[in-house]
């Protein structure tokens, strides 16, 4: 009969899947240098990276510190959802402020201040001069910590306008770090004031921000010169998404755990069309799942259950081993121009590199990153050990204080939740800048044996090779006991 249910028995014709340990890239012939390894690529459909990767949307992984240090080296920081609105805001705006050639909230003296008053209030604010305003604040001098120093003939008690230097050099707001630093260069002078048309103060330009964003020369930036951001949001938070929005991020990515949900579809079309920011839709993990969303969104994020401190896997029972899912998106995605970004169980640069070779456009990084200076999660100590606190956003802490609504749960009175998640410790690493410049360094490698010099080639020239139980014992160190450390590889990740 037409209508009969399948039989029970072919449910066990299952199809394989693969994960990362299941594969490696087969060497191919090659004249490309690592170092001559292009990462550059597209990470949604307006925002371009310089090296492919980003940082976890979870709250001991990335607020603005990290997210400003992702940028800087290229990358994209995800801000997490774990925080009210405004607190949200203020995060998007301070990574977007981070690299400003103009510095807005400027430090301002008075003209009638005493000398005292002055240098301790450069020392409190942590500035080395301040411009001297009137109530009007149009700029009447400049003083420095060269005005008052001790063996000039200032005393503590003068004003601020017999010690300043009141011939002041400024630039309109239209001038360039170029011009601003031929200026300083000119005038042997460190800070310009920039003034408006009636010649008020409006921002203040240092030789040591210019300095600083010649230092991040591949830095990932808007139009406007600003550091690229991310943020997370629930997936009907339509409120927060809009907020982000008129904040200045650049990227928003629908954090749920399990997004080929109709609903949570339907809410993603419609925060689509209310924002300007590209909106990435996530975690999927099928052909199927693609299928739903390509046509409206910038970008897809693939992971279901692969995260070292995720348990969605065990807890339902449900789940995609990351190769298969990254391959099995990327077939559906690629014809439609959408980037495809591979989140989750990534451990080692050769695992961020096979993701690429599986069809992904970018990674994404929690544990990897979760240890690092700029991480929010707290240092701890253990057996003499640093590390630091990292938590599953499907953990009862982390559910607790907001992302329940992430894997389509609320909080119930007198409810306990059921966590898809786990709260635990990675060890500390550092900073940040070291970690990255590893894990891309190793990816250009992995482009290096394949031979080719820019992410889209890697993928049309990447192959893999199945590798059996014994050729993954065979790929790690074996057969002798580690004495010192690489900073690439851990055997407590093997």
């Amino acid at each position: 009969m037409a209508n009969e249910p399948e039989p029970f028995s072919e449910k066990l014709r299952v199809p394989e899947a693969l994960t990362f340990d299941d594969v490696l890239l087969r060497p191919k012939e090659s004249r490309v240098e690592p170092d001559e390894a292009d990462t550059t690529t597209r990470v949604s459909t307006n925002v371009t990276l310089n090296v492919p990767v980003l940082s976890a949307a979870m709250d001991t992984v990335t607020e603005s510190d990290l997210a400003i240090a992702m940028a800087r080296h290229g990358g994209l920081g995800v801000l997490h959802q774990n925080m009210d609105v405004d607190q949200m805001v203020a995060e998007i705006e301070r990574v977007k402020r981070a690299d400003e050639l103009i510095i807005r909230d400027v430090v301002t003296a008075e003209p009638d201040q005493t000398v005292r008053e002055v240098d301790e209030m450069m020392s409190r604010q942590g500035v080395s001069g301040a411009p001297v305003v009137d109530e009007d604040d149009e700029v009447l001098g400049i003083i420095s910590g060269t005005d008052i120093r001790p063996y000039l003939e200032v005393g503590e008690e003068d004003q601020v306008s017999e010690a300043m230097t009141d011939e002041v050099i400024t630039a309109g707001e239209d001038v360039t770090p170029r011009e601003a630093l031929e200026l300083m260069y000119e005038h042997k002078i460190e800070r310009v004031p920039i003034v408006d048309d009636d010649d008020r103060l409006i921002g203040l330009v240092t030789m040591q921000g210019i300095l600083q964003r010649r230092e991040y020369d591949q830095a990932a930036r808007d139009e406007d010169g600003r550091p690229i951001a991310g943020a997370a949001v629930g997936p009907f938070e339509v409120d927060r998404a809009e907020a982000a929005d008129e904040a200045g991020v650049d990227v928003l990515f629908i954090d749920c755990a399990h997004a080929h949900n109709l609903n949570v579809i339907e809410s993603a079309r419609e925060i689509k069309e209310t924002v300007d920011a590209d909106v990435v839709v996530g975690n999927i993990g099928t052909r199927e799942a693609a299928e739903d969303v390509v046509d409206f969104a910038d970008g897809v994020k693939v992971g279901i259950g692969p995260g070292s401190i995720c348990t969605t896997r065990v807890v339902t029972g449900a789940g995609m081993p990351q190769i298969t899912a990254v391959s099995q998106v990327a077939d559906v995605a690629s014809q439609h121009d959408v980037p495809v970004i591979a989140d989750g169980g990534i451990r080692y640069s050769g695992d961020a590199i096979k993701a690429i070779a599986a069809g992904a456009d970018a990674v994404m990084l929690g544990s990897y990153f979760a240890g690092t200076d700029e991480a929010p999660g707290r240092v701890i100590t253990m057996n003499g050990k640093k590390y630091k606190q990292y938590r599953g956003m499907g953990s009862v802490g982390a559910m607790s204080e907001g992302s329940g609504e992430r894997y389509l749960k609320e909080e119930e009175e007198d409810e306990e939740f059921v966590p898809e998640g786990v709260e635990a410790a990675t060890p500390y690493k550092g900073p940040l800048a070291d970690e990255l410049h590893q894990l891309v360094g190793g990816m250009q490698s992995g482009m290096g044996y394949v031979g080719a010099e820019t992410i889209p080639e890697f993928k049309e020239r990447a192959e893999f090779v199945r590798v059996s139980a014994a050729g993954q014992q065979e790929s790690h160190p074996h057969d002798v006991m580690i004495t010192d450390e690489a900073p690439n590889y851990s055997p407590d990740d093997a």
